[in-house]
């Protein structure tokens, strides 16, 4: 760690561990101890540590084809900025005469959508823009779930698109509800704007469905993934309504449709729903008499647990006593994605949370 200050620069705030070695849904720092990961990498190691069938799918392509470049066919990066280019090209050649087509953008409160520019644009929360300001012009942010303040803003004429997550899941694990996401489809309709749904952390199973969208019944004109697509490496794609569009390196897509092989299958989505309900079960029999828990919440195993307080000092006190999480929203969100291959180690993680909880009425009295 000490080694890394001096050479790396300091983008992020890391916690004070340095992980070696991962196996399922456990990890292992340099000391040999072991840890229970229910943050997955932030939503991407969905398949867990060490995953043999991704680990086959890699070493079998990287002996074949790893690179190529962009110049020749291969198969399936960058989800959201893509897509943001989707929206401008289509608004412009479905207005030729136009003098100026629809290049307006919506998104909404609580919203993150990454941190290359255009993405960033999209981002509401101000600590992540302002350091790079000015970012793209054009996005107008509305309340999540606000639907009379989103219809007054969604014009023809105007509006390229409405970018929306169906779960935020770094704003604080909100869901969208029914009648909202219908409403936009409704109003990207009536206004030829494209109804963007941003999956990259909810997507590819995380709920219990392979896309979060189905859960509602709506459809988007373009959805965009990343995180778990590939397993833990590096890729992102976007889906339009008639193809996927993208490119990428042709070992990580090979390790992408492993991972897809095996999360798309019926009895694991299945599998992945029940397990997201029994977690927020024993998480509300067990928190939800303290006072310092407000709600838990979540769709399947994207969970978070809304405290009156900040969650730091329930993250680190889990850390201490082997469990990783996260958080989210205003920090004061305890943000729960394990991998989704999980099973019994959840009423762990509940029973750590537990013991965890009483770390905020010390820092109260100090």
């Amino acid at each position: 760690m000490e080694a890394e200050g001096r050479v790396i620069v300091g983008t992020y705030a890391r916690t004070p561990i340095v992980l070696v070695s991962g196996k399922g849904c456990k990890l292992y720092d340099a000391e040999g101890r072991e840890y229970l990961d229910m943050s997955s990498g932030i939503a991407v190691n969905s398949l867990g540590h060490g995953d043999p069938t991704w680990l086959k799918a890699v070493i079998e392509h990287a002996n074949m084809l790893t690179h190529v470049s962009n110049i020749y066919y291969s198969i399936p990066q960058k989800a959201n900025e893509a897509a943001i280019k989707f929206a401008r090209k289509f608004q412009r050649h479905s207005h030729p005469d136009a003098k100026e087509p629809p290049t307006e953008f919506i998104s909404f409160s609580n919203s993150f959508h990454g941190r290359t520019m255009g993405a960033l644009a999209l981002t509401s929360k101000e600590h992540y823009r302002s350091p790079f300001e000015p970012v793209m012009p054009g996005v107008t942010f509305v309340e999540y779930g606000n639907i009379k303040a989103t219809r007054e803003l969604i014009q023809k004429g105007r509006t390229a698109a409405v970018f929306v997550e169906p779960i935020q899941g770094e704003g604080g694990i909100y869901s969208a509800t029914k009648e909202f996401l219908q409403f936009l489809r409704s109003a990207c309709d009536d206004s030829g704007a494209f109804l963007v749904f941003d999956e990259v952390q909810c997507g590819l199973g995380q709920t219990g469905y392979l896309w979060a969208h189905e859960s509602y019944g709506v459809f988007p004109d373009i959805m965009t993934l990343a995180k778990p697509l590939a397993g833990g490496l590096p890729t992102g794609a976007v889906l339009v309504t008639a193809r996927v569009a993208s490119a990428g390196s042709p070992l990580v897509c090979n390790a992408a449709l492993a991972v897809l092989d095996i999360i798309s299958e019926p009895s694991f989505l299945a599998g992945v729903a029940r397990k997201g309900q029994y977690l927020k079960q024993i998480l509300t029999q067990k928190l939800g008499h303290n006072p310092h828990v407000k709600e838990v919440r979540g769709l399947g195993l994207v969970v978070g647990i809304e405290l009156d307080a900040q969650a730091l000092p329930v993250v680190d006190a889990c850390r201490d006593s082997g469990l990783l999480v996260l958080t989210a929203g205003k920090e004061n969100v305890v943000r729960l994605v394990p991998p989704l291959i999980i099973t019994e180690e959840l009423e762990l993680a509940a029973e750590v949370l537990y013991r965890a909880l009483p770390v905020l009425d010390e820092s109260n009295s100090k």
